[in-house]
């Protein structure tokens, strides 16, 4: 499971790198502000989320026992997925009601970031 969310992160930062450079030189001249800035927010919570399954995986490889860091990782891709996911295509599409999807992957962030947070005491303890 930790090679997986290791991998899975490299993928995700990579694609993260590649969407930021499309929004910067692609985009820029054929979105709106508001769509450009909502592409901004994708690309930048892609980043930091794509850390963050990197740091799962890392932990993992060193503590494969501890259930809340594999669902930390599931809860980070999940996220995402309906958040940058929902915005990337907002941005893209103009379809305002995918709004609506990215604060269920905001609610995936959160719990990753507390499973993190749990799991973290788990280790110290």
């Amino acid at each position: 499971m930790a090679q997986f969310f290791i991998a899975s992160a490299a993928i995700s930062g990579a694609l993260a790198v590649g969407f930021g450079a499309f929004g910067a030189h692609a985009l820029k001249a054929r979105l709106d502000s508001y769509s450009l800035d909502v592409f901004q927010t994708a690309v930048q919570y892609h980043f930091y989320h794509s850390l963050a399954l990197l740091a799962v995986g890392i932990l993992l490889a060193q503590n494969a026992e501890l259930t809340l860091l594999r669902s930390g990782g599931w809860l980070f891709m999940l996220g995402l997925l309906l958040f940058s996911g929902s915005l990337y295509v907002l941005s893209l599409s103009g379809l305002r009601w995918l709004g609506a999807i990215a604060p269920l992957g905001g609610l995936a962030f959160i719990a990753g970031w507390g499973c993190l947070a749990a799991a973290s005491w788990k280790l110290a303890g």
